[in-house]
């Protein structure tokens, strides 16, 4: 079986960023896995650490402290490592870091926001999050109900969200609130609140069935008072400012969990290889050998539409469709790779002395976070109908 890595998209310069960050993986995060799934949060200081390596931040610009680089191989190989040590939860927080909210800060952040966050976001002094989903709303962006009044050079902000991941860790988050009751689409803005606001409370860290290390909140704002110098781009404008970073979200998700089941199914010829059945190795039965044989399979066939989205959405060209089918399938593939070898793992599989159990829990929100299958099917069959 071949590496995460292949030759078709990556270069020299990008397997010598991996071989630095599978160090930075191997030395300051697998071994504080368990400690983190016990604390239900990552430790901060990850985040410093990382930036300190230069692995936040890759899209920002050199004068502030980033990467400056818009190829999204780097941040593939992020999450390809990640997963390779089967971290879901605390590899989420980075990924969300890097993947899904810093392009909100590159695209739309004025050039006195960028001076006063982008630093901090490439150091790790600041870890991001963003607040869209509400208690009645789910998917549902256009219900809802946080309202942001505009009172001077204020505004005030009132309002609950929840399922936010780095609620707890995150000094900056992205708020979607409602402007202008009238609006529709259009009646929502982006919001920068910051730890510390007066009227900001974050509710209990979310008890959850996987991604124990992943720090989820409840998020409370009674009449936070937001300077409008935390506007994120223009009033009303959050709906068209949500849908431009929706494909590499939804990449990034899909990718992750591909080298996730890749990951699950290395483990798992590792041990069939040595543990024995009725006095012969569990590699020696035909039905090992097919479960195998088939999973390796669908992961072949599967890399290669990866690797041509991730190229894709370097050039521009990745469409919702395809963005779609990459979180869909990456997703679903990795539940149902979990599960088959945590069944070959036996016993031993539903243990947490074995990181199989870790992945298989982990992997099943990963099919509703970041719009569900189904929402995924239906923007599929948009393109497949026009």
């Amino acid at each position: 079986m071949s590496d995460a890595a292949t030759d078709t998209i990556y270069d020299e310069t990008h397997e010598l960023f991996r071989d630095s960050f599978r160090s930075f993986v191997e030395t300051e995060m697998a071994p504080h896995t368990h400690e983190w799934e016990e604390a239900g949060i990552m430790d901060r200081g990850v985040y410093l650490a990382a930036g300190k390596h230069g692995f936040l931040g890759l899209q920002i610009p050199e004068a502030h402290g980033g990467g400056g680089t818009d190829d999204f191989r780097f941040n593939a190989i992020v999450s390809e490592e990640l997963a390779r040590q089967g971290l879901g939860g605390a590899g989420l927080g980075l990924t969300l870091h890097n993947d899904i909210t810093t392009p909100y800060f590159v695209e739309y952040c004025n050039d006195e926001q960028a001076a006063r966050w982008m630093p901090g976001i490439a150091s790790g002094e600041l870890i991001t999050a963003i607040a869209m989903t509400e208690p009645g709303t789910g998917s549902d962006l256009q219900g809802i109900q946080t309202s942001a009044v505009r009172d001077g050079d204020e505004y005030v902000l009132n309002g609950s969200k929840t399922f936010i991941t780095n609620g707890i860790n995150s000094d900056l988050i992205i708020v979607v609130a409602r402007t202008n009751a009238e609006g529709g689409r259009g009646g929502m803005s982006l919001l920068v609140v910051e730890r510390g606001m007066d009227g900001f409370e974050r509710g209990r860290n979310l008890d959850k069935i996987g991604q124990h290390s992943q720090d989820t909140a409840e998020l409370f704002f009674s009449d936070v008072r937001v300077p409008v110098a935390n506007l994120m781009g223009e009033e009303g404008r959050a709906f068209d400012y949500l849908g431009f970073n929706l494909a590499q979200e939804r990449l990034s998700i899909g990718l992750f969990q591909v080298a996730l089941a890749k990951a699950a199914l290395d483990w798992t010829v590792e041990y069939v290889k040595e543990r024995t059945a009725f006095g012969n190795p569990l590699a020696s039965f035909q039905n090992t050998k097919f479960e195998l044989a088939e999973m390796a399979t669908q992961l072949a066939v599967t890399q290669p539409f990866i690797d041509q989205c991730v190229t894709k959405l370097n050039a521009g060209t990745l469409s919702p469709g395809d963005a779609a089918m990459a979180k869909m399938w990456g997703s679903e593939l990795s539940c149902k790779i979990t599960d088959r070898c945590l069944q070959l793992f036996g016993g031993y599989g539903y243990t947490v002395e074995y990181p199989i159990s870790r992945a298989f829990v982990d992997s099943r929100v990963t099919t509703i976070y970041g719009g569900t299958s189904e929402i995924m099917k239906t923007i599929i069959s948009k393109e497949v109908l026009a």
